[in-house]
């Protein structure tokens, strides 16, 4: 049923910006699949391929990052067949640095999903701005 697809594919991205706000890379990057590819390069950040790589980020994140939100909405999904769709969500991210930083991002996620045998994830993110960010000091 579509209905469980959809909340399954909504799970997966809830858990990734769960796992950024706790401070908790694994979490965020149970959400991909072993091939995922992460891109923030138009809002300032690097492009990660690879589950590897992008709980590496994820774990400097964390370590950068005293507290933060990431506020997803209005996702829109559509299926290219029983197991690969894609579709698109809003983020309202705001951070503070232990740096001292701040970082406050209004961005379109422009997502892929695939369904394997540990159900839905993400197996591509590219992050678009809607408002100019602000990356105040984001060292990682």
């Amino acid at each position: 049923m579509r209905a469980d697809d959809i909340n399954d594919i909504v799970r997966a991205t809830n858990l990734y910006a769960r796992g950024l706000d706790l401070g908790d890379p694994d979490e965020a990057a149970s959400a991909f699949t072993a091939d995922a590819v992460w891109d923030a390069t138009a809002v300032g950040l690097e492009r990660y391929e690879g589950h590897a790589a992008i709980h590496a980020f994820f774990v400097a994140d964390a370590a950068a990052v005293e507290r933060g939100a990431h506020i997803l909405s209005n996702h829109l999904i559509d299926f290219d067949d029983d197991d690969h769709a894609h579709g698109t969500n809003y983020v309202f991210a705001e951070c503070e640095m232990r740096n001292g930083g701040a970082i406050k991002a209004i961005a379109l996620n422009r997502d892929s999903y695939e369904r394997g045998a540990d159900g839905w994830k993400i197996s591509a993110r590219v992050i678009s701005p809607m408002l100019t960010p602000q990356m105040d000091a984001f060292e990682v």
